[in-house]
């Protein structure tokens, strides 16, 4: 996924939401959690990444539950698009009628560290340091449930504590 699909789906005009600037070259391994209340109360969970052009993005999940705290806890994450690296620090309203309209707040943030697998493999092991969020983590990308639907950006993420997957 590219920042296409991120311009795309924003009128800045409208929202402050950031614009993305040029593609950053240095990955920090930066995360951030942000409350959203849009439609649906979820968070949105972002890991700096590069991308396939070697740009750094932001890797984003939608968490309708967070992020597990408890060993063993499943909980469903959608991915979504990917995200400028300015997003890091976006809190604000995004207004009515414009995509993801609602209360945008950082939950928690700080860096995250890979232990195994890629994106590319469908399943990460990693690190998680932050203010709130502390412990190792596995996300693993589900099978298509829903055949009618061309792609599946669904995952399931729980806290684990050894570096298994």
């Amino acid at each position: 996924m590219s920042l296409i699909r991120y311009r795309l789906k924003r009128n800045f005009l409208e929202t402050k939401e950031p614009t993305p600037e040029k593609s950053l070259k240095q990955n920090k391994q930066r995360f951030v959690i942000q409350e959203h209340h849009a439609s649906n109360l979820h968070y949105d969970f972002r890991l700096e990444m590069n991308d396939n052009d070697d740009s750094v993005v932001l890797k984003s999940w939608a968490i309708p539950k967070n992020i597990p705290l408890t060993k063993g806890t499943k909980h469903l994450a959608i991915q979504t698009e990917d995200h400028p690296v300015e997003y890091l620090d976006f809190e604000g309203e995004i207004p009515e009628k414009n995509y993801g309209a609602g209360k945008v707040i950082i939950w928690d943030k700080g860096i995250w560290g890979l232990m195994k697998g890629s994106l590319k493999e469908n399943r990460l092991s990693f690190n998680l340091h932050g203010d709130k969020i502390k412990g190792r983590y596995i996300m693993i990308k589900t099978k298509n449930i829903n055949k009618d639907k061309k792609n599946n950006n669904y995952w399931l993420i729980w806290k684990k504590e050894d570096d298994s997957l």
